[in-house]
């Protein structure tokens, strides 16, 4: 956890209080912690309780008190105290209860992980032009407010969808739908990207509804959205391509190892076997809509998909016995969870700044570090190589890699198909 997680687990916890009404006090903008000066208790100290004491009208102890009950249980967090006149010190948890604790929430969550309730209870309304750039990236914005606790409206300007023949079914198919036409009221949050330059039913046909919107979605809002043939090429050199063949690779692991005799188990995780947690495999026998694949076709991954004998090996669905430490040590993998324990503020900031491309991007990395990860450490065992204790948690991380990609481009309104 990085100070600024804590900051913001912090806040969360200020908004708690406050939501519960057992803290009457405005929530700030933001909360700050600094490391914990030499002879001091814990890796980190806050002064929020001092600073809200005054306006809640209770001792900054007692704020102090109802704040570490609603942070003490955060992952991450290994223990906090109440100091002094009322400051609050953080303990952080270990390198490997942190990574547990990341796991544990990515298959806990399934492909809600990252969601929050940040925005709970505000009412927004977006507002945007008759334009097909504009709808998307508000369909996304939506989704986006909507997946940390908001209710959102949409508005298009003028009567109707595009003005060109069949707009309106263009705009279903590529997921949009307004709630409303007609002219924005003050208060609603204009989406303004720069024009597509090309109507919907257009980018549909020459693209298709996952590249369409991921090339409507992938540049910042006041750049051009490139939406050339390019977004249909299956290499490297196109992101769409590797983010999605990222997830159809961990997928490919996963019936591999099962192959092979074993499962996921990242080390006091429980294991998962078929049809267990929200992601078991959530987009099972879809097939990108965009870009045409071979039938049958499946990623490569290292390892033979053929079951291995049966001797050391342990069938499929049942734990499996520690044998070492998880070994998330290496910078590849370091890596990766890092990115991994990253994302629900990534979603929540995309959803703050109305940037549906800080998603796009975070995705680029977690799919470059999950295959430099796979790479570097296979997640399956190669040649004469019994499952062991680390190809488990090696797996377990990939499995963990393949929920927050697919998760992310649901949010992007993206297929994630789980063979390609």
């Amino acid at each position: 956890m990085t100070p600024a997680d804590l900051s913001r687990t912090v806040l969360h916890a200020v908004r708690r209080a406050v939501d519960e009404d057992v803290l009457r006090a405005p929530v700030p903008a933001r909360v700050r912690v600094e490391r914990t000066r030499p002879g001091g208790s814990g890796d980190y100290a806050c002064a929020v309780a001092l600073q809200l004491a005054g306006e809640a009208g209770l001792p900054a102890l007692e704020v102090a008190r109802i704040l570490r009950e609603r942070v003490a249980a955060e992952p991450g967090i290994g223990r906090v105290e109440v100091t002094g006149p009322g400051f609050l010190s953080f303990t952080l948890d270990a390198p490997a209860d942190r990574d547990r604790a990341v796991l544990d929430a990515v298959r806990e969550r399934g492909l809600a992980y990252g969601h929050g309730d940040a925005l709970r209870g505000e009412t927004l309304r977006l507002h945007h032009a008759r334009e097909v750039r504009a709808a998307v990236t508000a369909d996304a914005v939506r989704r986006l407010l909507t997946a940390q606790g908001a209710r959102v409206r949409v508005g298009c300007e003028g009567a109707g969808a595009e003005a060109e023949a069949g707009a309106e079914d263009a705009w279903a198919r590529l997921g949009v739908r307004p709630d409303a036409y007609g002219p924005g009221a003050p208060e609603d949050a204009v989406i303004r990207p720069v024009p597509a330059g090309a109507g919907g039913a257009e980018l549909l046909a020459r693209l298709g509804p996952d590249a369409a919107r991921w090339g409507l979605l992938r540049s910042a809002a006041h750049d051009r959205a490139p939406l050339g043939p390019d977004l249909l090429v299956q290499g490297e050199a196109n992101p769409l391509f590797r983010v999605r063949y990222a997830y159809a690779r961990t997928r490919a692991l996963t019936r591999n190892a099962a192959a092979l005799g074993f499962t996921a188990e990242a080390e006091g995780v429980a294991p998962a076997g078929p049809g267990t947690g929200r992601d078991s495999d959530p987009y099972a026998g879809s097939v990108p809509s965009a870009e045409p694949v071979a039938a049958g076709a499946e990623p490569p991954a290292h390892g033979s998909p053929e079951p291995a004998p049966s001797v050391g090996t342990v069938p499929y669905g049942e734990p499996a016995p520690h044998a070492g430490p998880v070994p998330y040590g290496e910078p590849p993998a370091r890596a990766l969870l890092d990115l991994l324990a990253d994302h629900p503020g990534v979603l929540l900031a995309a959803a703050r700044h109305r940037a549906p491309d800080r998603v796009a991007r975070q995705l680029e990395a977690v799919a470059h570090a999950f295959f430099d990860f796979h790479d570097s450490c296979p997640p399956l065992p190669m040649g004469d190589e019994k499952p062991s204790a680390a190809h488990r948690s090696r797996l377990a991380l990939a499995e963990a890699a393949g929920t927050v990609l697919a998760g992310g481009l649901s949010l992007l309104g993206i297929s994630a198909p789980a063979h390609l």
